[in-house]
């Protein structure tokens, strides 16, 4: 890791002064934790779990294109199915949906039928020239026609055609009217709830309308990141109007529609179906107006009251699209991220799959199947793979809040823009995985402990629904909620301590402190300009998803006599808000780390010759500005000009 020794505690603050490796003890837990993954996912390999998933096995213990060793007292196993590489079920429409597994027999086969096979004859004749037996082992292919257990050993005819799945070696069937009992048990079950049937019925009708507004989410987000990394005044002051008047005209709009579907219902003459399908939208568009107009009047509010804040925040905003210019693959964190998520998470539920084939195999003494089951204390290993799920999850979030603040802090610190490293975000990720992987390690354990009970407690809270008393379900409830709130308390100090440890180097807990001083010490400056900034940031979150619910609305309204709104529009929002939330997350954690490096400069520099701020013009006539307001550094009581870095270094 290259690492040489570990960083003492430090009382002053040193940007980029400095590099040391921190937390040394927590990476050699977290490897060793890893390594315990490893050995995790190299259990099922090892005991054929894994094989066993890929290949296929039948329902006597045999995998499918192995020779198979004998298992005891189970005598269809041990069989060699070298030359049968295919699983074949009996009756491949018998689903167990509660356990989410075939009740079905399996059987190794050579070959998939690849035509219907509507006689026992032709299962003979398939057996005979194919080598596979599409009956019980222990039922001979030229006994298919007379057996006596021929009913329940043999597949249910016809036999339908299938091919294999790729990879996995299952014959499915080719037509999925296999599947229509289930079909039919679902369509009477939506029958049976007209709403729900109209609901799905509403969604299936608008799907092409949702995908297009799904794209628009998409496009008005990436609009609105350009649009805010060039903030200034003006574009604050359009955003806010622009919010205001959408909020309102929004409003506005709805009402109407609720008035014109109103009278349109009362006066409709059409069927009994598309009066329903009326009347569920005007309660939805009556539902959608009610929250509208609250929405707007606590908006207008929130504006009013903090309306003398605006100003204060544009200085740090303006710096934070100073920070994209120069480093524009920050707009790239996300994807990374989620790609180093989407890579883990399909490793996790792969090893998961191939624990659930591995173990001892318990043949059903009822049945005669044979099942692979976990026993003694490696049942416990699933509990280690779900922990191991929580905290690399947070790990790999914790790398990228670390990789941003290395980068920014470099941006901040670095007096001359020109000596700035060719690619800052490479440079960051490279410090981070040589000295601070210890650091995040600790973090995201810590955030782990936290959010395994919540989640516990959820669980138990699911299970016992309608079976607790109102006391319990209550204390449930109020002890999610505190460990939630305690999550998120704990996942921004964290953020802060990897901004400090980017800054000075220092270990977690002393980071986590310092920073923590800092933030207490600049308490106004948090609440005028930190959450203010997260605000103007919601605002443009809640820009795209009110302009991309008003051309839903205006979409769905030529559909209005058989499409119910509800699901789509909501379905469309919470896209929109995602996609929104994804990109402007990385603007909102820029801010926060400049805000930091920002207490960090005018708490130790006061503009004097050798002593001079890091902070450019813009933050400056911010400090000016804030010194008016009566904000004043602790020390910062002499009043005196305040330097900004020598000349020609500002951004």
């Amino acid at each position: 890791m290259g690492c040489c020794g570990s960083a003492e505690s430090k009382r002053d603050w040193k940007p980029l002064e400095e590099r040391s490796c921190t937390d040394i003890p927590w990476l050699i837990i977290f490897i060793l934790f890893c390594i315990g993954m490893a050995c995790i996912c190299g259990y099922p390999i090892a005991t054929g779990g894994a094989s066993r998933l890929a290949l296929g096995y039948d329902s006597y213990g045999n995998t499918c294109g192995k020779n198979n060793t004998k298992i005891e007292g189970v005598p269809l196993s041990g069989r060699d199915m070298t030359e049968n590489k295919f699983v074949f079920f009996l009756d491949p429409c018998k689903l167990d949906i509660i356990n989410r597994k075939l009740k079905s027999i399996a059987l190794c086969v050579s070959r998939c039928p690849s035509t219907e096979l509507k006689t026992y004859s032709d299962l003979k004749g398939f057996a005979l020239s194919n080598g596979s037996d599409l009956c019980s082992y222990d039922i001979s292919p030229t006994r298919y026609t007379s057996h006596s257990e021929r009913f329940t050993k043999c597949p249910k005819l016809p036999v339908p055609p299938s091919k294999p799945v790729p990879l996995f070696r299952r014959c499915i069937p080719v037509d999925i009217s296999c599947y229509t009992q289930f079909a039919e048990a679902f369509i009477a079950f939506v029958s049976d709830n007209t709403v729900l049937r109209r609901v799905i019925s509403g969604v299936m009708a608008s799907k092409e309308i949702i995908m297009g507004l799904c794209v628009l989410a998409l496009v008005l987000s990436l609009i609105m990141m350009v649009v805010i990394r060039y903030i200034s005044r003006v574009l604050v002051w359009i955003l806010t109007i622009l919010v205001i008047v959408g909020s309102i005209g929004g409003t506005a709009v709805l009402w109407w529609f609720y008035v014109d579907h109103r009278n349109a219902l009362k006066s409709n003459t059409t069927s009994v179906f598309g009066k329903e399908v009326a009347s569920d939208n005007v309660k939805a568009l009556l539902v959608y107006s009610i929250g509208a107009t609250v929405f707007t009047v606590v908006l207008l509010l929130v504006l009013f009251f903090m309306r003398k804040r605006v100003t204060f925040t544009i200085s740090l905003f303006n710096v934070a699209g100073k920070v994209f210019i120069h480093l524009p693959l920050l707009v790239l964190q996300p994807f990374w991220t989620f790609l180093c998520l989407i890579l883990f998470w399909v490793y996790w539920i792969a090893v998961l799959l191939f624990l659930g084939t591995t173990g001892t195999p318990v043949k059903n003494n009822s049945t005669g199947v044979v099942a692979y089951e976990m026993q003694g204390p490696l049942q416990f290993l699933v509990w280690y793979h779900v922990v191991g799920l929580i905290w690399i999850s947070e790990f790999i979030l914790a790398f990228q809040q670390m990789t941003i603040a290395g980068a920014v802090v470099t941006y901040y610190f670095t007096r001359n823009k020109s000596q700035m490293p060719a690619t800052p975000i490479i440079s960051s990720m490279v410090r981070t995985i040589r000295y601070h992987l210890g650091t995040l390690a600790k973090g995201s354990f810590i955030i782990t402990l936290v959010k395994i009970p919540r989640l516990i407690l959820t669980y138990i809270h699911t299970q016992l629904k309608g079976k607790e008393n109102a006391c319990a379900r209550c204390m449930l409830k109020a002890c999610v909620c505190c460990l939630w709130c305690l999550e998120k308390c704990l996942a921004y100090l964290n953020q802060n301590a990897y901004t400090a440890t980017a800054i000075n180097s220092t270990s977690f807990c002393t980071s986590a402190r310092e920073a923590f001083l800092i933030l207490v010490e600049n308490a106004l400056r948090v609440a005028a300009i930190n959450t203010f900034g997260d605000f103007v940031l919601f605002l443009g979150k809640i820009l795209v998803v009110s302009c991309t619910a008003f051309a839903g609305v205006l979409a769905l309204n030529y559909q209005r006599d058989y499409t119910v709104w509800v699901l789509p529009l909501l379905i469309v929002c919470l896209f929109a808000f995602l996609v929104a939330h994804c990109f402007l997350s990385v603007f909102e954690n820029v801010v926060d780390v400049l805000f930091l490096c920002f207490a960090v400069d005018t708490k130790y520099n006061d503009g004097s010759p050798g002593r001079e701020y890091y902070m450019d013009k813009a933050l400056m006539e911010f400090v000016e500005n804030s010194k008016k307001m009566g904000w004043k550094k602790p020390g910062d009581g002499d009043g005196r000009e305040m330097k900004p870095m020598t000349r020609g270094t500002s951004a």
